[in-house]
């Protein structure tokens, strides 16, 4: 083939007319590619236009808000819990509080801070990362002076600018546990908590009370947190405030409490194990409460340390516990004054009705002995309840019968919550035929009625029960609600119908226990009458104590209940000894609280005689007392 013929084949195969037909797919193909993309790309531009002007636009301008603007915290301080005279019992102290802002965090400052102010890094990792809705995150409370110098010379935006340091407010209580199952004490809100309904105005990190007063009234205590909003440069430097919402305080609360009076009750129970309630039977006020062991609420303030609450946690004498209305024991011999009224006001017994004792008596096949071994000989019903004799009790509650029994006792307001402004108070235990059917679905029998009739068996009570009984039946059968915050209406929650001839019966008795040679003698005031009722109660089998390593933790508990004057008591009182072996060593304790009320009652009444007339005075005053009441009254107290 010539060299002319083949450039001719050439042009021909490039000809345009040739490429015009060549396949157009690849080209189109590219062109599609290219159109999805621009239209993909188009979408998403719009939908986060749409996000960002329409769907969201609070949040977005909120973000940039932050940007700009620079909010702290301003935290309100919980109100002071005062006593009856307005003393204060718990204050505020001023203290300063580490806080990060989340928008300014940055991970690879966080083991310096941790370092700075020891804590745990991977506890404050997790902290911050639970936290996760909040904007700041308080770390730490109560800074240290070379705490508060490493975040001032730190937190610049060129080193550390997540930190800031804020004003709080630090609970502060009585020391030695003073008042403790009374007021509580407060702590970080928990994840439970947080879960349910009650707390649904909180956030966490939030401060609540957690459990005495703190918690019962901490909508009322509690304040609310102001703001401070500040304007910031873009490298975080502060440049003007904007604007400031102050914080507004909490209310203070002003309770029942007497400090003079808790002070004596404190000091009386020191190295005992025990309960101390004193209130104002007329209504319900509460003057002192004391639980021991106790604990130190200072603790809690902040985050309680871990071998701090190891400690308390594994104490097995339960420090936490508030015995004053926790405690489920057996009343003894502390509940034969209801046995008494039930007995007379149910006809079963009178007056002059009499049972010999010779040391016990048998029901039902078992033998029951009474606390005097030789026996009270022929004993009626006022010699019955100034020596406590359990046979004549026995004799009471066979012929009772244990539902006219629990009638009496539900009236006195055993067997139910009293109903005080405390949380977690225990309801005790008061037998009857359905409660026996309802908990084992078996019956009642006879012979488990005689242990009830003095107080033991199924029967259980707290301090706070038994007082508040006791104290309501010597006002003549009117049982008010115990309460420790003031109110000037008392709620009254039953009255009975006592024949006042009955009523005296079980008076004159009770006043014999104290001031006619009965077992609660030691407790005698001059110029005073006062009526009580001592109790011992088992706490196991007398086979069971009969070990020398047992016989502490298990001796019988010791009550005394009084209260006068018997004319028309102003005060009943109530002091149980754990393991106090015997009613008498409860007495003392009872007497220290009740002379220190009469005392303050006669010093106010009369201050001339106290300043004008120290012999008189002298003489108005020399009974000894546990310390010296005044300066029980400043001991371990927040000024």
């Amino acid at each position: 083939m010539s060299i002319l013929e083949t450039e001719r084949r050439r042009d021909e195969e490039l000809s345009p007319e040739r490429l015009l037909h060549d396949d157009p797919k690849p080209a189109a193909g590219k062109v599609a590619v290219f159109q999805y993309l621009s239209v993909a790309v188009f979408v998403f531009l719009i939908s986060g236009f749409w996000k960002l002007q329409v769907q969201n636009p609070d949040v977005y301008s909120e973000a940039a808000e932050r940007n700009r603007i620079k909010s702290t915290p301003l935290l309100a301080p919980r109100g002071k819990i005062l006593d009856r005279d307005g003393r204060v019992i718990v204050d505020n102290k001023a203290s300063y509080s580490l806080l990060l802002n989340r928008d300014q965090i940055k991970w690879e400052h966080l083991p310096a801070i941790a370092d700075a102010m020891h804590l745990d890094y991977d506890e404050l990792a997790r902290k911050i990362r639970r936290m996760g809705s909040s904007p700041q995150i308080i770390i730490k409370d109560q800074l240290t002076r070379d705490e508060i110098a490493f975040v001032e010379s730190h937190r610049d935006s060129s080193s550390y600018p997540e930190m800031d340091l804020i004003r709080a407010w630090r609970r502060q209580y009585p020391q030695d546990g003073f008042a403790a199952h009374v007021v509580g004490y407060v702590g970080e809100i928990s994840e439970s908590e947080l879960d349910s309904p009650a707390f649904i105005d909180y956030r966490q990190g939030d401060l609540i009370g957690k459990d005495g007063l703190e918690r019962e009234y901490d909508t009322r205590l509690r304040g609310i947190d102001g703001q401070e909003r500040v304007l910031v440069d873009n490298m975080g430097r502060e440049r003007q405030m904007e604007t400031q919402k102050e914080a507004v305080p909490g209310k203070d609360l002003q309770t029942t409490l007497d400090l003079d009076l808790q002070a004596v009750a404190e000091l009386a129970m020191e190295g005992k194990r025990g309960a101390v309630v004193a209130l104002n039977p007329q209504n319900g006020e509460v003057l002192a409460m004391v639980s021991r062991p106790a604990f130190d609420p200072n603790k809690f303030t902040g985050r309680i340390s871990r071998s701090d609450w190891t400690e308390i946690a594994e104490d097995k004498y339960k420090p936490l516990l508030n015995r004053a209305i926790q405690a489920q024991l057996a009343p003894g011999s502390t509940f034969k004054p209801i046995m008494a009224i039930a007995g007379l006001e149910s006809g079963v017994i009178d007056d002059k009705t009499e049972f010999h004792c010779s040391g016990g008596a048998s029901f039902y096949g078992h033998y029951f002995a009474c606390h005097l071994k030789q026996g009270h000989g022929a004993i009626s019903v006022h010699r019955a309840i100034a020596q406590s004799c359990d046979v004549f009790f026995y004799n009471v509650g066979n012929r009772l019968g244990i539902d006219r029994i629990a009638h009496y006792a539900d009236l006195a307001g055993i067997g139910r919550k009293t109903g005080i402004d405390l949380p977690n108070e225990t309801q005790g235990t008061m037998p009857s035929t359905k409660w026996k059917l309802r908990m084992s679905r078996q019956k009642w029998y006879a012979g488990e009625t005689i242990s009830v009739a003095i107080g033991q068996g199924a029967v259980t009570v707290s301090p706070l029960q038994i007082v508040s009984a006791l104290g309501g039946l010597g006002v003549g059968g009117e049982w008010y609600k115990p309460h420790l915050v003031r109110t000037d209406k008392p709620v009254l929650l039953r009255k009975a119908n006592f024949n006042p001839d009955n009523w005296q019966d079980v008076l004159s008795g009770m006043c014999a226990v104290v001031n006619e040679g009965g077992t609660g003698r030691a407790a005698q005031l001059p110029g005073i009458t006062i009526c009580g009722k001592t109790g011992t109660a088992q706490v196991a089998a007398t086979e069971r104590t009969k070990g020398a390593k047992l016989k502490s933790d298990l001796a019988n508990n010791a009550w005394f209940v009084a209260f006068g004057p018997k004319e028309n008591p102003e005060i009943a009182v109530v002091a149980l000894f754990e393991n106090g072996q015997e009613s008498y060593n409860a007495v003392p304790i009872v007497r220290d609280i009740l002379k220190a009320y009469f005392d303050k009652k006669a010093r106010m009444l009369h201050p001339e005689v106290t300043q004008a007339q120290p012999a008189i005075a002298r003489m108005l005053l020399s009974i000894p007392v546990m310390g010296d009441l005044q300066a029980a009254g400043l001991r371990g107290l927040s000024r």
